[in-house]
Order: C-alpha cells, then structure tokens, then sequence
C-alpha cells in the first residue's frame, strides 16, 4: 500500500478484506475503543496485530452494505479522520479517531464510535 496518506488509509477501510486494514498497523500497536459499551473510565484496549487483527477479521465478516473514511487529517504523524458504515440491514456506525504514527505506520489509536440503537 506504500506510503502512510489518506489514501492508503480510504483503501483500508474502504477494502473488503481485514487485511488491508491491519496492514497500516504497527506489530505492538495500542486500539482504545470508547463507546456505549465501554466507556471512556473503562475503555477497551487491544494490543498487537494479532488483538487488533482479531477485531478486523469480525468487523470485515459482517453483511457490510458500504464502509466509508469521511474526512482525514494528516499532520505529521498525527491522523484524524471520520469513518462511517451502513449493514445490510440498515444499522449504521459512525467512528471518529485519533492516530499516532511511528515509522509511517499506525501505533497508537483512540476511537470514538456510535452504534444507531
């Protein structure tokens, strides 16, 4: 995928493989999740490619009708960017994120998402 830009992070999550994705990860990357389900005082935390790969694998199994980076931020190696999603059923989820880059690769992540409910 060359390079750390917002195109190779669309291609990512745009992708239809898990893969595409995990490769723009750092080995020993730290994922925060907040949400409803875990909120900000006890976030979930998943760390390495293989924890984060795990995640990647369920979310990119699902009846996904469209995945989609919104906006995106690159300054220096630091990453902002919305992504939103919409399930074959209708359900959508919409996700803000703030990266840290290490050697042009993602190694630190703290991700706010909302699940329509």
């Amino acid at each position: 995928m060359g390079a750390f830009n917002t195109e190779t992070l669309r291609q990512g999550i745009e992708g239809d493989k898990a893969a595409n994705l995990l490769s723009l990860y750092a080995d020993d990357a730290e994922l925060r999740i907040v949400d409803r389900n875990t909120q900000p005082s006890n976030p979930r935390i998943l760390h390495g490619r293989g924890e984060i790969g795990e995640l990647l694998e369920d979310v990119y199994s699902r009846d996904i009708k469209a995945h989609k980076l919104e906006k995106c931020i690159v300054e220096g190696d630091q990453v902002a960017y919305t992504e939103s999603c919409e399930y074959s059923d209708g359900m959508r989820v919409f996700a803000e994120s703030m990266i840290t880059l290490r050697d042009g690769k993602i190694a630190e992540q703290i991700m706010l998402q909302a699940w329509d409910e």
